[in-house]
């Protein structure tokens, strides 16, 4: 593929070292290597949001807005805590959205998929995620994608072991890739 990749900042809802969710984002990640250029985005080392932070922004907080600002588009992996997403990432969300006028995320498209091991896949999760974000002008990728998580279902080295998730999986990457395609500049499609 082309050196002009689209530039993708992957966020992971979960903190957790081993998380399934983690896991998940980095077989998207391989299953995308080829038409997208993934950074990983650390959430775990951002203090709690607070305005009083906000007139000299923690380090971490500015590491964060910048690589959103510096990417064409925004995968958010995550999992469901208490029918809703889990702190930390409403936590990231909130810091990147301030200060006031100063937002990080309008006029960014992203993608939204979780993992969970019961039956309805981060459902719940996902519909907040998608209004939050739509209320900070987020272009949210349309379609539903939820994965039942089985212990076998990543190999070592992120494969996706079956074959109909593995499929479905590269069409979401797939679609994605198209999406952004088709919102970037003329300039860059010319490029």
């Amino acid at each position: 593929m082309a050196a002009n990749k689209s530039k993708i900042a992957v966020i992971v809802g979960s903190t957790r070292r081993d998380s399934i969710n983690r896991k998940l984002a980095q077989a998207l990640v391989k299953l995308g290597e080829d038409r997208l250029a993934f950074t990983f985005v650390e959430i775990a080392d951002l203090p709690l949001y607070s305005q009083d932070l906000e007139a000299d922004l923690p380090t971490s907080v500015s590491r964060m807005k910048a690589q959103i600002e510096a990417a064409d588009g925004i995968l958010i992996v995550t999992p469901e805590h208490n029918r809703s997403i889990p702190a930390a990432l409403k936590n990231a969300i909130d810091w990147a959205a301030r200060p006031w006028g100063k937002s990080s995320w309008p006029g960014k498209a992203a993608a939204v998929i979780g993992a969970t091991p019961g039956a309805i896949g981060t459902s719940i999760a996902q519909l907040h995620l998608r209004q939050i974000l739509g209320a900070l002008g987020v272009l949210v990728m349309g379609g539903e994608a939820y994965i039942t998580f089985k212990p076998d279902l990543i190999a070592a080295d992120n494969t996706i072991t079956d074959a109909s998730t593995r499929k479905f999986l590269s069409d979401f990457v797939a679609n994605f890739a198209s999406l952004l395609s088709r919102l970037a500049p003329a300039e860059a499609k010319a490029a």
